[in-house]
């Protein structure tokens, strides 16, 4: 089932998720919701709070960069990268930090650069209940922050310079106001 995105200004998008534990009702058609949801909207990753949920959970699925020339050498490992992270911690950043052109399904029409360490150590439960422990570079690590940070109540638009976001301050007001087009469903703040 696609399920509509929260805009920015949702006060959800702004908390700090809570664990879930195995019981979580209907655990696994949320998580196949998810994957529906991003993949309408043409994303890489969605959070749980992004559909309204306060909850450690993010999906990842970066097939679609497979096929980018940028990401030749790794193209192999995207392929198969589609990823469920339940109560994830970051538990180490490292490496040169980066800029890469970020955007948003909660933020539809904004893109920033955002500089991110390249590399990440992350411990999270996948979708059989499996711990992990492990570490992702390059765009994986990117994209892993991106929707780590959603669930810690951060956006990608926190890191700006107070230059950029006076720049982008009115798109957000009007984002927030629900005037903005989205080609997916979209819920916007009362």
């Amino acid at each position: 089932m696609i399920l509509p995105i929260r805009a920015y200004g949702d006060p959800v998008l702004r908390q700090k998720a809570v664990d879930i534990d195995k019981d979580y009702k209907n655990l696994n058609q949320l998580i196949e919701n998810m994957f529906d949801t991003m993949a309408d909207a043409y994303g890489v990753g969605l959070a749980a709070p992004q559909i309204g949920l306060a909850i450690r959970l993010f999906v990842i699925d970066l097939t679609p960069f497979a096929e980018d020339e940028e990401y030749e050498e790794i193209s192999e490992e995207l392929k198969t990268f589609r990823k469920v992270f339940i109560n994830a911690k970051i538990l180490e950043k490292k490496g040169e930090e980066w800029k890469f052109n970020e955007g948003c399904l909660s933020i539809p029409g904004v893109r920033e650069d955002v500089s991110r360490p390249e590399t990440i150590l992350i411990e999270y439960f996948d979708e059989n209940w499996k711990k992990h422990k492990e570490e992702f570079s390059d765009i994986r690590a990117r994209v892993i922050q991106h929707e780590y940070d959603h669930i810690e109540g951060v956006m990608f638009t926190d890191y700006l310079t107070p230059f950029k976001k006076k720049l982008v301050q009115n798109k957000l007001k009007n984002i927030s106001k629900g005037k903005v087009k989205a080609d997916y469903k979209m819920q916007f703040p009362a």
